[in-house]
């Protein structure tokens, strides 16, 4: 740009040019000319509008900041097909997610469960709050150091994508939105592993009081422990709330297993509190609550299985009956009422271990199930008969859908809590899906789903998290999904859902 002198003509000031800059003349009439430390690099003021904040055109900038600020695949990556080479690590597109939270805790937890809360149902506002509970998984040297937690996850924000400031208007809300997750916990000290947890809520008889929240925690060592955690939830929103030596101890200490299980659920229907526990034995065991605090477990295990018991689930709508899914491969269907504590239904579903089901709250004859061989399948109760006496009396009726996308050994699969179509599958390939059993299967579009080879039209959406062992869908926060693995636990909600 060439020099320029600054005129003051009868004392009015001019308004100063692009790059010009006022300098001070001695006498105060006229101003000498300046120099310009820019005046070489540029001919004309088009070409600083061109040339961008760094003295390159935009476009130029843009290109090597995309190649040199990270250099990223953008192709898809699917678990159990594709390798990471050496130097390489997965990146989440945060664009595809609402929200997007890691927490991490002393120990990992093989095992958790979403305590309700009085927030309110439906809720979409930001930043979220979730209560849970969980069991660690200590070192085995430091297995004095296991511990019941219950926490609570709050400033739970949305993901930050750029928003206009005309979308920004009020600044305290966006800060709130925008706030940093904290994760606060309660500790109940246990002697060994959680293998499993399982919390149910019970309503007040004085409704000024809160819920009664009852966990059921099924240790390495083979008890079982029901505690009551209420006061410790209560004490995270009510300063100066104590909780006394006593409030750490089990209500029930339950020593009918003689071998270690992982399959634990407590009864929709119940109100005074009914629980099924089952152990690599093969037993299932039935354990009752009653007034005044009593927990009586019936010694008379129902059996049938010819191997550990890996899961359990109530029926949502018939008090009486249950199922229970296992390493010898089958589901069974019981009803508590039985004398000979047989099965009502025998049903072999894989070949290998049948880890993990779930039953259908919306849809109350559909039940899913998750292998050892990384298939999981949906399967209509109606089509199950009865079985008889005889030894040959396991039936094997056809899936009403069944996936093997998943390559490794399915963890957790759980049934969205108010839409029948949608499922969250966890596996041992580090990733935990979201499928909607609403789209038809057509062969031709199953080979290649948006681009992606192998990629059936069912899935929605695959998150990736290192070991993840167990997924809960949020019963109150829609399409809200938490998950715990090694690497502690991450909780999301995804634009699909």
């Amino acid at each position: 740009m060439a020099k320029r002198p600054v005129e003051e003509p009868d004392g009015e000031q001019v308004p100063l040019k692009a790059g010009q800059r006022p300098v001070q003349t001695d006498n105060g009439d006229e101003a000498g000319p300046f120099e310009d430390e820019f005046e070489d690099e540029f001919e004309s003021e088009d070409e600083i509008l061109e040339a961008g904040v760094d003295g390159r055109p935009d476009e130029e900038r843009e290109a090597e900041e995309k190649r040199d600020a990270m250099d990223m695949d953008q192709r898809t990556f699917i678990p159990g097909r594709d390798k990471l080479a050496a130097g390489e690590s997965l990146s989440p597109d945060t664009s595809t997610y609402e929200m997007l939270h890691n927490l991490t805790t002393t120990w990992p937890c093989l095992s958790f469960d979403i305590v309700p809360d009085q927030l309110g149902d439906a809720r979409k506002a930001y930043p979220a709050t979730v209560y849970a509970v969980a069991g660690t998984q200590a070192d085995s040297r430091k297995a004095n150091q296991n511990e019941l937690m219950v926490m609570k996850l709050s400033g739970l924000s949305r993901m930050d994508r750029g928003r206009d400031d005309e979308d920004s208007n009020d600044d305290d809300e966006d800060d709130d939105e925008n706030a940093d997750p904290i994760l606060e916990t309660k500790s109940i000290p246990l002697s060994s592993t959680t293998n499993r947890i399982r919390a149910r809520q019970y309503p007040p008889q004085n409704f000024s009081k809160p819920p009664t929240t009852f966990t059921a925690t099924m240790l390495e060592n083979s008890d079982v422990l029901i505690h009551d955690v209420t006061p410790h939830l209560t004490s995270f929103d009510t300063p100066g709330t104590m909780i006394t030596p006593q409030q750490l101890k089990p209500l029930a200490s339950l020593k009918m297993h003689r071998t270690e299980g992982y399959a634990v659920d407590w009864s929709p229907l119940v109100p005074q509190g009914k629980l099924l526990t089952g152990d690599n034995d093969g037993k299932i065991f039935v354990t009752t609550g009653a007034e005044g605090g009593k927990w009586t477990p019936d010694n008379r295990p129902f059996t049938g299985h010819e191997s550990s018991v890996e899961d359990l689930q109530w029926s949502p709508n018939e008090r009486n009956v249950f199922a229970s899914a296992s390493s010898d491969g089958t589901v069974k269907v019981w009803d508590v009422r039985s004398k000979s504590r047989k099965p009502a239904v025998n049903v072999k579903v894989s070949d290998t271990d049948v880890n993990v089901i779930s039953w259908s709250r919306q849809t109350t004859h559909l039940l899913a199930s998750g292998a050892d061989d990384g298939q999981w399948a949906v399967w209509d109760l109606r089509q199950w008969k009865p079985s008889s006496d005889s030894a040959s009396s396991t039936s094997v009726p056809k899936a009403v859908a069944s996936f093997n996308f998943h390559k490794e050994q399915i963890t957790s699969l759980e049934w969205h809590p108010t839409d029948d179509s949608i499922m969250a599958v966890a596996a041992g390939d580090n990733t935990l899906t979201l499928w909607d059993l609403a789209v038809e299967l057509d062969d031709e579009e199953s080979k290649d789903t948006a681009g992606v080879q192998g990629w059936p039209p069912q899935l929605l959406f695959l998150h990736y998290m290192e070991m993840v062992k167990e997924c809960h869908w949020h019963p109150q926060i829609p399409g809200c999904v938490m998950a715990t693995g090694d690497g502690g636990f991450g909780i999301f909600k995804t634009i699909s859902v």
